[in-house]
């Protein structure tokens, strides 16, 4: 049931609404695989690159491995970020999401189909407004999917390495009511911040949550675990539409 609460959505959405979802596949066109994703304001561009190669420790195990790096370019919000790389250092925000990223794509693969080759996700934030792990890992699928499609085609592998989809989505509780997909504005002031990561088997991968101000009920949590599972239906939707471009 949507209910309304005393501050207007972007894009004048109610509490169960995801902010206008657009996937654009092969953005990156000298990359295996690429997408950008662009939820409201939120725009992250993912490309994907296959190595033929492994991580030392992965060596000889015949196995496959997929990783993520992520950022923020500098002028992707209002006030100019510094790059990382000027700083000599990422900082704690960014490792903290790359390995949500990769965590995440490695749950939907299987690394003995992948071969002993490594697959490495570039998600650069062109424009922030809000939930850009989330966005990156749902973008970063289609371009996994794509450079696993691409291996396939070459007879590289011998059936696709993908298992299922995967896609991420923000909840969160704003002035007492439970909403879906913050934007910058309502992150910034909501009671309860939640990241959600599942499959499109209606399994989790991760759930990520924090009380901003009071604690919340187990009931609170649920009523933002079911908005979560209704983005994410729109979301492998949005995903599906890209992949049969």
């Amino acid at each position: 049931m949507t209910i309304t609460i005393p501050m207007q959505r972007s894009y004048d959405r109610a509490t169960d609404q995801l902010r206008p979802v657009e996937i654009i596949p092969n953005e990156a066109p000298y990359a295996e695989g690429s997408a950008l994703i662009r939820i409201g304001e939120t725009h992250v561009l993912c490309a994907a690159t296959i190595q033929e190669d492994v991580p030392r420790w992965m060596k000889g195990k015949g196995k496959g491995w997929v990783t993520a790096e992520y950022a923020m370019l500098p002028r992707s919000s209002p006030v100019r970020i510094e790059r990382e790389a000027a700083r000599g250092k990422q900082g704690g925000r960014t490792v903290e999401i790359q390995r949500l990223i990769g965590r995440s794509l490695r749950a939907v693969i299987d690394m003995e189909a992948l071969g002993e080759r490594q697959v490495i996700l570039d998600c650069d934030v062109i424009r922030a407004d809000g939930g850009t792990r989330c966005a990156a890992i749902t973008g970063a699928y289609v371009a996994l999917a794509l450079a696993c499609r691409g291996l396939a085609d070459a007879g590289k592998v011998k059936r696709n390495p993908l298992k299922s989809a995967v896609a991420g989505v923000s909840v969160g509780v704003l002035r007492g009511v439970p909403v879906l997909d913050l934007d910058y504005r309502e992150d910034s002031k909501a009671d309860v911040d939640v990241n959600v990561v599942m499959t499109d088997r209606n399994a989790f991968v991760e759930i990520q949550g924090t009380a901003e101000q009071e604690p919340f009920s187990p009931e609170t949590l649920q009523s933002m675990l079911s908005l979560a599972s209704s983005g994410l239906r729109d979301l492998f939707a949005a995903q599906r539409a890209a992949l049969a471009d």
